[in-house]
């Protein structure tokens, strides 16, 4: 699906945090250098940047191996920050160490950046005057992953939580469309389903095509409420007899730093059989923020009279 002015928002609002977190902690003392890292591909490998690779307009990513040795890998991969000179870090990380021994650096605080119980990522330092490194500094950067990953959230889900009409979001001339949010709660499920049939019977749908979408999105919805805590969200747009239908999770908090797992919406078993099944089209998609699912069905009569 082409991204809407809704996803481009977001996208704005993640450079505009990142843009801000190398800000902030450059600024920190002794700091000489920054470099922060989004996990992604269920944590399989990181979107990095730092402070050093400027691309003008927003920051310049890469991606990286999530396993390769390096201390801001450990950082997120145990959710638990890897503080110290290089001195101190040399025997574990004897290739990392070698690789600094020309430049000014001095010691490195790697460090998670974390919302709940989710690791999201993290940030290394670069500290080019000594500092000392013992608890309290850990404890303070600790506190620092914490609010990056507040702050992070927002910018990812800020665009993704309107009102009702979506105001906010760029449909063609004549669709109409509604949004419905979805607490992480199975008894939610029910909900949503009654929101999608109300909607459908006031745009007259027929009630035929009207159960079908109504079937799909329970289990879309279903996927995201047990395996992402956060829940979803759910758009309706309908245009020229097609309903388009998106569930969108807010990215699950369960996920154990480094463990490779499952999409939080990715639909399987009877799930994938009914929407492959049923719908005219279908797609997935994973990033940093979530999960999107999406089922199109043709609502022309002739379509629904084949079937």
């Amino acid at each position: 699906m082409p991204p809407t002015a809704r996803s481009q928002t977001t996208i704005d609002g993640v450079a505009a945090w990142t843009q801000g977190a190398l800000e902030s902690l450059g600024r920190l003392a002794g700091v000489g250098r920054v470099g922060l890292a989004l996990t992604e591909g269920g944590g399989r490998r990181l979107r990095f940047t730092a402070s050093d690779r400027d691309n003008g307009e927003r920051p310049a990513w890469c991606h990286i191996d999530a396993y390769d040795d390096v201390p801001l890998n450990t950082a997120v991969r145990a959710g638990q920050p890897v503080i110290g000179t290089l001195v101190d870090l040399e025997e574990r990380y004897a290739t990392f160490v070698s690789h600094q021994r020309d430049t000014s650096t001095v010691g490195i605080a790697a460090v998670p950046i974390v919302a709940g119980r989710r690791t999201l990522g993290g940030f290394v330092l670069f500290f080019d005057a000594p500092i000392a490194f013992g608890a309290e500094l850990r404890a303070e950067l600790q506190h620092l992953g914490a609010e990056l990953g507040a702050t992070f959230r927002e910018a990812q889900r800020g665009q993704e939580q309107g009102p009702a009409s979506l105001p906010d979001r760029e449909l063609p001339p004549g669709a109409v469309a509604v949004v419905h949010d979805v607490p992480g709660d199975a008894a939610a499920v029910g909900d949503a389903r009654r929101f999608l049939r109300r909607a459908l019977d006031g745009w007259g749908v027929d009630p035929e095509a009207s159960d079908t979408a109504v079937l799909c999105v329970s289990e879309l919805v279903t996927n995201a409420v047990i395996h992402a805590d956060t829940g979803c969200s759910v758009h309706v747009v309908m245009k020229d007899d097609v309903l388009t239908v998106t569930v969108r999770d807010h990215g699950s908090p369960n996920a154990a730093s480094g463990v490779m797992i499952e999409e939080p919406l990715r639909v399987h078993g009877r799930g994938l059989q009914l929407v492959e099944a049923l719908a005219n089209r279908w797609g997935s998609e994973h990033d940093t923020a979530g999960t999107t699912v999406w089922f199109a069905l043709d609502l022309r009569p002739e379509s629904w009279s084949e079937r």
